[in-house]
């Protein structure tokens, strides 16, 4: 089972990974961030409440009293740290903004010492240093001038600490005993109504009058290979490792955006985002030597 729970999340890293190319076709039919983010989350609500009535229907069922951990998973993992993604690139660059969201494990590491009493071990931390370094490398923020501010950094550091909380929030779902389809359900049901008040649904209305066929083929892809897909592993897995090593390894995802660049637009990369990529492989590798893996029931 462990081994199963390794490829779930690193499936999981995979598919995220491959967003870059469905967010790419839905830009240039005219949809930005925002409503991109809701069209996904809506045909994820689709695909999952299709399986779950295909499946089981009780797994519709929740008690009310642990609604606020699928609110948080949606509110916080999902919209809140997508706006402020984005906010970060506005104030900062795209490279700056990509490293900071990736601070998420450092944040993930941190509540679940303190939540689930998980062992911050020393493998951990140099696996979450190679990691973030390589995530770094990756993003090219080496290459560039980057462009800092307090405000900015403060923000994109905000905005992994919200990416870190859909791990601990969905782990109080998995430790109430509900199945990873009702969390992601549920969560991403309370992302969409939260996120309606951001998105401006005429844009997507334009892109859908204007490339019907290419907008409804990109937002599947990226609502189901790339959202439903990759949170129902991700959330699986979880149930196979601790939250800290769970999140080093979903890291991959960067690595598989650049191999994406390489194969599908001929981006080719420096050496320095080559080394990167080498460095976070490494990370995984060596996480997966760390046989200390407690999860506590809150």
């Amino acid at each position: 089972m462990k081994k199963y729970g390794l490829f779930l999340v690193l499936l999981a890293g995979v598919s995220w990974g491959a967003i870059g190319v469905f967010v790419k076709a839905l830009n240039s039919c005219g949809m930005d961030a925002m409503q991109i983010v809701e069209a996904k989350t809506i045909t994820a609500i689709c695909a999952i409440g299709l399986i779950i009535l295909i499946r089981d229907k009780r797994m519709f069922q929740f008690q009310l009293k642990h609604i606020w951990t699928f609110c948080g998973a949606g509110i916080a993992g999902v919209v809140l740290s997508n706006q402020l993604y984005y906010v970060t690139i506005r104030e900062t660059s795209l490279s700056v903004a990509a490293v900071l969201l990736y601070t998420s494990p450092i944040f993930i590491m941190l509540f679940s010492a303190i939540l689930f009493h998980e062992k911050i071990t020393s493998i951990k931390v140099i696996s979450l240093a190679m990691a973030l370094a390589g995530c770094m490398m990756v993003s090219g923020i080496f290459e560039e001038s980057a462009v800092l501010s307090f405000q900015g950094m403060a923000i994109g550091l905000c905005s992994g600490l919200g990416y870190g909380l859909f791990t601990i929030f969905s782990r109080y779902g998995i430790n109430y005993g509900y199945p990873s389809l009702t969390i992601q359900f549920y969560s991403f049901v309370i992302a969409a109504i939260v996120g309606a008040f951001f998105t401006d649904f005429s844009q997507i209305r334009e892109a859908m009058e204007t490339d019907c066929i290419p907008v409804i083929l990109a937002t599947l892809g990226a609502g189901l290979l790339s959202t439903t897909i990759p949170c129902l592993a991700y959330t699986a897995g979880m149930r196979h490792m601790d939250n800290g090593k769970a999140s080093i390894m979903v890291s991959v995802d960067p690595v598989v955006a650049i191999l994406i660049g390489i194969v599908f637009y001929n981006e080719k990369p420096s050496v320095i985002s080559a080394l990167g990529m080498v460095l976070s492989i490494a990370a995984i590798v060596l996480i997966n030597t760390d046989q200390r893996e407690i999860t506590k029931q809150p």
